[in-house]
């Protein structure tokens, strides 16, 4: 099922649209160097992989847990101010590691501030407001660009944080990536204010909305889908540099291959929400999971080396976030707009849920089996796994049709 025809998209709405892109182009590209931070920090401060990867998984926890909460006060006082708000706590969280000396600075500002302030920058809030401002037909559509900003920050940055850490050491380098998240404060403003649309009051009140959610099925098979979808970002965001560093490849390959997966997802989340306006968004899902684990397997079956490295990461960038829009286009579908935020940021715990095993997991087993290959093994059951579970949604809207009285 597609979305209905619509009008054309107002110029608030684009507004809307590309300073969105660009709020989720900074917060998560930024995020997404983390994982390069990972050996120079635990060479200077003796913190394991584990450690590491625990306090990034206390950052997706956070994450996830404030977003239901934080996407409901987005929905009644608009994005704008959660977006400042989000951006304060992230650049204090990015001054606070730089200065860390030791392992509790680390975990509580990467791993507390960062991920607390995520919730207020991100897919989730930002998505709620473009949701309402843009027409339904587009909708996914829109979802597809700002979801392909995130990507276009981790081409951009995941190489040139890289070459920062070289030049410059790692605590120099968050202070600047700090520099650059302070240019939400700005674009924050791009998505202020409740817009004006006859979609405003599609659904009804929270209280009634989460019950409703809560008493449909399709609502939880969404949740479990986007649980598989954190699993496997965190995981590969967070230990594929290291994953290839042991295999004999230079630290370069690693940065390259993330900035990769940022290049092809931008073109991925574009044409997954362009599909997702014109076919069946859980058809489109079931694809997307069943090909992140034939692309898993492929990785794992081939020697590695600095082409297979490369070639798996522009194939896997291209899934990267095609889930976000499909999965936030059924929400709108589904459910209505009126609590996007909300009901988007409860499926988003979901997904943070599993980013927080992916990352922490993934470090806990190099520690015990000293390798991540029960790890791999596991990403590419869970992706099959996922795209049963999507498999039976009811591509149908509980909003019943307007009538005229």
């Amino acid at each position: 099922m597609s979305d209905v025809a619509s009008p054309e998209m107002s110029n608030r709405a684009w507004i809307m649209v590309v300073a969105g892109a660009l709020v989720v182009t900074l917060s998560m590209g930024v995020r997404q160097t983390f994982g390069l931070f990972l050996t120079p920090l635990g060479l200077e401060m003796n913190i394991s992989r584990e450690a590491f990867g625990l306090a990034i998984a206390i950052q997706n926890l956070l994450f996830g847990l404030a977003q239901p909460f934080v996407g409901a006060w987005a929905d009644r006082h608009g994005a704008g101010k959660v977006a400042a708000v989000g951006a304060v706590a992230y650049l204090a969280g990015l001054v606070l590691a730089s200065t860390a000396a030791g392992l509790f600075g680390i975990t509580l500002g990467l791993g507390v501030l960062v991920g607390l302030a995520m919730a207020g920058c991100t897919f989730t809030v930002v998505l709620g407001a473009v949701g309402k401002a843009v027409p339904e037909g587009q909708r996914t559509l829109a979802f597809g660009i700002v979801t392909a900003g995130g990507s276009l920050g981790q081409f951009l940055l995941v190489p040139a944080t890289q070459g920062l850490v070289d030049a410059l050491g790692w605590r120099d380098t968050l202070l600047i990536l700090g520099g650059l998240i302070a240019l939400i404060l700005p674009l924050a403003l791009g998505v202020a204010g409740k817009p004006a649309t006859s979609a405003a009051d599609d659904g009804p009140d929270l209280k009634a909305a989460l019950g409703e959610a809560a008493a449909h099925p399709s609502f939880w098979m969404l949740n479990m889908g986007f649980f598989v979808c954190g699993f496997h970002i965190a995981f590969v965001g967070t230990h594929l540099p290291a994953y290839l560093r042991d295999q004999g490849l230079t630290p370069g390959v690693g940065a390259m291959a993330l900035a990769l997966i940022g290049l092809f997802n931008i073109l991925g989340s574009a044409a997954w929400g362009a599909w997702g306006s014109k076919h069946s968004k859980k058809r489109l899902l079931v694809m997307v999971y069943a090909l992140r684990g034939v692309a898993i397997a492929l990785f794992l079956l081939v020697p590695i080396s600095a082409a297979s490295a490369l070639v798996f990461a522009a194939s896997f960038g291209f899934l990267w976030l095609g889930t976000v829009p499909l999965t936030n286009g059924l929400i709108a579908l589904i459910y209505g707009v009126r609590n996007l935020s909300a009901l988007g940021g409860i499926v988003f715990l979901s997904h943070q849920v599993g980013a927080f095993l992916g990352a922490w997991l993934g470090g806990m087993a190099f520690s015990v089996l000293g390798s991540y290959d029960a790890i791999w093994i596991a990403s590419i059951v869970l992706a099959f796994l996922a795209a049963l579970a999507n498999a039976p949604i009811r591509e149908v809207s509980l909003r019943a049709p307007r009538v005229p009285a």
